[in-house]
C-alpha cells in the first residue's frame, strides 16, 4: 500500500486483522518519506511484515520509473532503520528453495543448511551441502510473493508506447459492478498466462490489458473476494499466501495490497478446495 495514504489504508485491512500499533504507524509515516529520498524513488510502498520467531521483518518497496521491473525491497525491525535486500536472481531462487526450512528467526545473518544426497550413476552417493542466509531467504519470499498474489484493479496501470509501465493518473477506479467480478482484477507481475483468443477479443484494450487475470489461476477458488465496511470496500485475500489482503475502494482510484504473515506457502491449498 502507498506510504501516502497509509492511514486509511490500514483502516481498510483491519478486518484481516491487520493492524499496527500507533509507534509503527508514526514511525512508517516518517521513514518511509526520507527511504523515497534517500534511494531517490518515484513512489514507495508499506509491502507488509514476515513474523519471526525473535524479530519480525517489517518490509517496504520502492518503485522506479517502470513500476514492474524497476523494484527494491527494504526490511525494518524498528520502521526506522531500513536495509536494502539483493535481488532475487535464479541462482538465489535455487539456493533458497533447497536448503531453507522452518520458521524465520529474526535474524538476517542466520544460515540455513542442508546436506542433499545426489544419487549418481552405479549407485554410488554424493553429498552436497547448500548453504543459505536468512536474509537471502527473506528476499526469495518477498518476490515469490509478489510473483503469486501481487493484485491491481483492471486500469489501475498502463504500458506507455516506449514499454514502460506506469501508474495511470486518469484512473477513477473499478465501478460496484465490475468489483464483485474476479476477472476485473490483475497479477502485477510479468504476464505468463495470456492466450491467443483473448488478444482477438474487440473489447481488449492493450494499453491495461498486459497482465494475467486472477480468474486463470490454478487452481480455480484459490481467492476470496468479499465486501466489507458496510458493503463499501472491496477486499480480496489469497488462499496460496494466507496473509495477504487487497482492497480496493470503488469508484475511487485507492488500491493496494499487504502482507503480514509467517511467509509459507499454503501447500493444503487443493485439498482446502
Amino acid at each position: 500500500m502507498d506510504s501516502q495514504t497509509l492511514y486509511f489504508s490500514l483502516e481498510l485491512v483491519a478486518g484481516s486483522g491487520h493492524i499496527l500499533n500507533i509507534e509503527q504507524r508514526t514511525a512508517l509515516q516518517t521513514s518511509l518519506m526520507i527511504l523515497r529520498k534517500n534511494y531517490k524513488f518515484g513512489r514507495v510502498l508499506f509491502w507488509g511484515k514476515i513474523l519471526g520467531l525473535k524479530e519480525d521483518y517489517f518490509i517496504a518497496q520502492g518503485r522506479g520509473e517502470d513500476e514492474l521491473k524497476d523494484k527494491k525491497n527494504l526490511y525494518s525491525f524498528n520502521c526506522m532503520d531500513w536495509f536494502l535486500l539483493p535481488p532475487a536472481t535464479n541462482c538465489l531462487i535455487n539456493e533458497v528453495s533447497k536448503a531453507a526450512r522452518g520458521r524465520f528467526i529474526g535474524d538476517p545473518s542466520h544460515v540455513y543448511e542442508r546436506v542433499l544426497r545426489i544419487h549418481l550413476e552405479d549407485d554410488e552417493e554424493h553429498e552436497e551441502v547448500v548453504k543459505v542466509s536468512e536474509e537471502n531467504r527473506l528476499a526469495v519470499t518477498i518476490h515469490w510473493i509478489d510473483e503469486e498474489a501481487s493484485v491491481v484493479p483492471r486500469g489501475a496501470f498502463i504500458k506507455n508506447p516506449h514499454g514502460i509501465v506506469q501508474m495511470n493518473r486518469s484512473f477513477c477506479g473499478l465501478s460496484d459492478s465490475e468489483a464483485r467480478k474476479l476477472d476485473s482484477f490483475l497479477h502485477f507481475r510479468e504476464p505468463r498466462n495470456q492466450k491467443e483468443s483473448i488478444l482477438g477479443m474487440c473489447e481488449l484494450n492493450q494499453t491495461i490489458d498486459f497482465l494475467d487475470v486472477l480468474s486463470d489461476d490454478i487452481p480455480k477458488g484459490s481467492w476470496s473476494l468479499q465486501f466489507e465496511c458496510a458493503r463499501k470496500v472491496c477486499v480480496l485475500r489469497s488462499l496460496l499466501w494466507l496473509g495477504l489482503t487487497f482492497y480496493h475502494v470503488p469508484v475511487t482510484p485507492h488500491n493496494g495490497y499487504i502482507y503480514i504473515g509467517n511467509g509459507y506457502r499454503n501447500l493444503d491449498l487443493n485439498f482446502m478446495l
